[in-house]
């Protein structure tokens, strides 16, 4: 979607409507606090299940900060729900995946973004929260600042600005008053780019982190024979058909190194059939785990892990795993990524610690003689593996495990600004008065 497509210019009834809210009324026009309930009003718009979960932990959070004093309106999912949101529509009418997919349901997404941008104004809150998704919220956020000119925009997940696209940067600034970044370096990349303050809260899966480290029966089992080696092909039907054949192929030739091992490959429920019925050949057959439980066991326990790129690269890295990620996409991504993506590296857990410590082999690379080559090397005692769990020990000075959560700092930036919002409301409101007192004939 271009960033201009659809974004005519508010009426100058919405103006007017928006400018008690925002702080910045339309000239000739005062209002006061006693209009609104005292409390805070939030505006916050998730546009996919993940953003949604990050909502929800928000919500919880802001709540509790300030006594429940709160009201929330938005668009959301089922975990933003339960916490009291009423989605102005579900949130699978706007939850694209993949390039393919835009087209036909474009009109109803430029549609939806209007709508979302009216009632964002009409709902004069004291702060919008636009979480991760920037096709989506980003629009949103642009036809709001146009109008409610005071309203503060917080973005909740930095877009990859440091990857791609390093221009989106400094067009934030424009419409975004504050970044809440989950990854430690975006702050500094946002200040080399020109874009908008930016503060580091956390990554969300620093609050999981008790479920990713292995006690001391699980430590002992890492250790043991044969050798638990975790396979992650990816979550989505495409990586399903781009990895799994090649990962299969490349654990039958760890197993002709190594001799035996146990092999585990989580997946999610709607593609297990599919895993269970391309992975009976493989030697050794491996144990399907779907069950989050088992999951998180699995991860635990292992020696080592062959990955597909994504956010389970930092999952391994928290729990301890040595890992070989590999990624391969269409030649139309390819294409593409070579194009845009200035990064140096891809996985996540590299990216967080600054150098390549897992090693990365992606595209043509990634074949099952490469693959199994790297992964033999962390399942010894190697240098490799000593280097890569040396790495990863750093990751909770790196990430602040053991500080305040990221829903709690995000929560308290959050707050801050939509106080500071109301407090400026309240003074143009007495300016108002106080001009109107004088000036008035009678």
């Amino acid at each position: 979607m271009s960033d201009t497509a659809n974004d005519a210019s508010p009426s100058p009834a919405a103006e007017r409507r928006v400018g008690a809210a925002s702080g910045c009324a339309a000239k000739g026009e005062t209002t006061t606090r006693s209009e609104r309930p005292i409390g805070v009003k939030i505006f916050i718009i998730a546009g996919e299940e993940s953003g949604d979960r990050l909502g929800a932990a928000l919500m919880t959070a802001i709540t509790a900060q300030i006594d429940g004093a709160v009201e929330f309106a938005g668009v959301g999912g089922t975990a933003m729900a339960a916490h009291g949101l009423v989605s102005l529509f579900p949130l699978a009418e706007i939850a694209v995946n993949g390039f393919a997919a835009v087209p036909a349901r474009l009109p109803r997404i430029l549609r939806r973004i209007r709508e979302v941008a009216s009632a964002a104004v009409a709902a004069a809150p004291d702060a919008l929260v636009i979480i991760d998704s920037p096709d989506f919220t980003h629009r949103v956020a642009r036809r709001v600042r146009a109008v409610a000119k005071c309203v503060p925009i917080v973005d909740f997940v930095s877009p990859t600005v440091w990857a791609w696209r390093p221009g989106r940067a400094a067009a934030m600034r424009h419409y975004v008053d504050h970044v809440l970044a989950l990854l430690p370096f975006e702050p500094e990349a946002h200040r080399r780019l020109g874009g908008p303050p930016c503060t580091y809260v956390g990554h969300p899966l620093v609050e999981s982190v008790s479920v990713l480290r292995p006690n001391a029966l699980e430590t002992a089992r890492r250790d043991a024979e044969p050798p638990l080696i975790l396979v992650l092909p990816g979550s989505r039907a495409s990586e399903i058909s781009r990895h799994l054949a090649t990962f299969g192929a490349a654990i039958g030739l760890v197993q002709a190194r190594l001799g035996a091992a146990e092999i585990v490959l989580p997946t999610v429920a709607h593609l297990f059939d599919r895993v269970r019925r391309e992975t009976a050949a493989w030697r050794p057959v491996p144990r399907i785990a779907v069950e989050p439980a088992e999951k998180w066991a699995a991860f635990r326990q292992a020696r080592a892990a062959l990955a597909a790129s994504g956010t389970v690269t930092l999952e391994l890295a928290l729990a301890g795993v040595p890992t070989v990620i590999a990624y391969k996409a269409g030649i139309v991504e390819e294409l593409i990524a070579r194009a845009l993506i200035t990064a140096p590296m891809i996985g996540l857990a590299n990216l967080v610690l600054g150098e390549k410590v897992m090693p990365e082999l992606l595209q043509w690379q990634a074949t099952p003689a490469k693959l199994s080559a790297a992964l033999v090397e962390l399942v010894g005692d190697t240098p490799q593996r000593r280097r890569q769990c040396d790495a990863l020990a750093r990751l909770d000075a790196v990430l602040e495990i053991g500080a305040a959560s990221p829903s709690a700092r995000a929560a308290a930036i959050v707050i801050e600004l939509a106080r500071n919002s109301i407090a400026r409301r309240a003074q143009h409101a007495s300016h108002g008065e106080s001009r109107g007192g004088r000036s008035s004939p009678l």
